[in-house]
Formats: structure tokens, sequence, C-alpha cells
């Protein structure tokens, strides 16, 4: 059986396209082959990394990817995800032989302002929602 390939899309890949890759990772077994990046590759998002660890997932190491250099190099992906904004995700380049872009829209991690502590109970909202949305994904994916 072939992997089903799937991009996570989001502004930086600095928090939610690395959540929902690992969480992909994590739940979907052997069945995917998957892959995060961003418009413009930043910097992992502490909080974010902080979220993960508490579900029990090290993102800390993760590098940060840009989509462009992924698309210059003709990878081709059965699912392109964004879970950014609806804006911020038409500026996502088109892949060739995309079986289906699909977008999920969650708040920014990178946006949220108050205190540390306020800030991790909006992003571990945001952990959560994604967390939720891959696991119905793969409930509901079909084997290639």
């Amino acid at each position: 059986m072939n992997k089903i390939k799937v991009l996570f899309l989001c502004i930086h890949n600095s928090a939610r396209s690395q959540m929902a890759e690992a969480y992909l990772k994590k739940f979907g077994g052997e069945t995917f082959d998957v892959e995060s990046a961003g418009l413009e590759a930043g910097k992992l998002n502490p909080v974010a990394v902080e979220v993960m660890s508490e579900d029990g997932i090290d993102i800390s190491n993760n590098s940060t990817h840009d989509v462009f250099d992924f698309f210059k190099e003709g990878r081709i992906y059965n699912y392109v995800i964004t879970v950014c904004d609806e804006a911020s995700a038409a500026r996502c380049p088109i892949f060739p032989g995309v079986n289906k872009k699909i977008a999920w829209s969650f708040p920014d991690p990178s946006s949220f302002d108050g205190t540390h502590d306020e800030k991790l109970m909006l992003t571990r909202e945001v952990r959560d929602k994604i967390k939720s949305a891959v696991q119905e994904f793969i409930k509901n994916i079909s084997p290639i």
C-alpha cells in the first residue's frame, strides 16, 4: 500500500502546522508520510513546544521549512491542509497532483497576548482543536 502524503501549512511553520504534523505522525501510524511548512520559515514557538510536551510529544528539535522550497523541489502530496486563516492560505502555492486541498482555520499562537499562563491556555485550546481535527481526518480518510 502506498503511503498517503500530507503537507500541513501555516504562516511560519512555528506552531499550528508543527502540531498537526506531530499528531498525524503519532496517530496515523505507517499510513501517512507527513511534512509541514510555512509561507516563510520562522522559529519554533516556545509556547507551542511547551503545550505539545504536556501532551507527551517533543517538537523542540523540529526544523521549520519554507513551502516554496518544497514546491521548487517538485514534491507531490495527496492532501495539502492549511491550518491558518483563509487570506494566508490563499498565498500557498498550488502543488501538482494534489488530490485535495483542505482548509482548517485555527488562531495563530504567535498573535496571543497576555501573561505566559494566558498564552499557554489559549495555545492549549488550539492544540486540542488541531488534535481533534487530525483524529477526524484519519478516521475519514480512505487508503490510496
